[in-house]
């Protein structure tokens, strides 16, 4: 059986639509209700980082697990303990890019690198799901492309091998069902490097309409950040923005086409694949 956490979020929620109908999977969430997405045959159950019990009831009988967290105050390892001890032999994990760059010292990234250490050192086989910026980020401009044809970001200069998180979900499929070797590390990156601005330039053209780039300063990115996340996540994400102004985010890897075997998908085909989020709403029919 596997387990999949994170099933209501951006790539959890493919994973699921991945996977493959014969196999039995299980779906843990705090809140049950709220994953209307699941396969047909696969069982939904409750399950609370912060409740043993509970885990342990959703790691019965699991063989391998895809695995995200995102609470700062906890780390990993009781979870793997728990899944080490109901015989769980193999944790995918989705980590992230930065725990390879030695100039990230922010506190998101020194978290994500402990719980690898943790996961290598479970007994158990592992896979690191090591992606760049997701291009599901620029969902975040959606309002103000629809109401005012503008997008709003931090350092609009500043290139990111940013990747599609179906391609994403599709690694992890192939590292859950075996078809992609355990005991590995891959940096997951989208096939080019590009800057908001550019992005921006991409969205204006599919939708047919002019976007207009507006550059936010630093104090007007942490307060539009500290509206949505702790003092620890903004002072990570400012940290993170200074370093892929610095170029940290650019490089693009050949891991993600080289597992699928073709090419990952450009920006323009995930924004081609989304762009009714960004479109105006159209007036009602008379």
């Amino acid at each position: 059986m596997i387990l999949v956490t994170g099933a209501t979020g951006t790539v959890g929620r493919e994973v699921l639509r991945l996977l493959p109908a014969d196999l039995r999977v299980r779906v843990m969430a705090r809140v049950p209700a709220r994953v209307g997405h699941a396969p047909a045959g696969a069982e939904t159950v409750h399950g609370d980082y912060a409740d043993p019990r509970s885990l342990a009831a959703a790691l019965a009988g699991v063989r391998s697990v895809f695995l995200v967290t995102a609470d700062l105050r906890r780390d990993d390892g009781g979870f793997l303990r728990l899944a080490r001890s109901a015989g769980v032999r193999h944790v995918v994990k989705l980590s992230a890019a930065a725990v390879e760059d030695p100039g990230a010292d922010d506190a998101v990234t020194r978290w994500q690198r402990g719980n690898e250490e943790l996961l290598r050192a479970s007994g158990m086989e592992w896979t690191l799901l090591r992606p760049r910026s997701f291009m599901s980020n620029a969902l975040s401009w959606a309002g103000s492309v629809r109401s005012g044809q503008v997008v709003r970001a931090l350092y609009g200069d500043s290139a990111n091998s940013c990747v599609d998180p179906r391609d994403l979900a599709e690694v992890a499929a192939g590292a859950l069902t075996g078809r992609i070797p355990a005991c590995a590390a891959h940096t997951l990156t989208g096939p080019q490097a590009l800057t908001a601005v550019e992005q921006t330039a991409r969205l204006a053209e599919l939708l047919g309409r002019p976007l207009r780039f507006e550059e936010l300063g630093p104090d007007r990115a942490r307060a539009a950040l500290a509206r949505r996340h702790p003092d620890a996540v903004v002072r990570a994400l400012l940290h993170s923005a200074e370093r892929q102004r610095a170029g940290a985010k650019s490089r693009v890897d050949d891991t993600l086409p080289r597992l699928l075997g073709r090419p990952a998908r450009s920006f323009r085909t995930w924004a081609a694949d989304h762009l009714d989020a960004f479109a105006p709403p159209r007036a009602p029919r008379g």
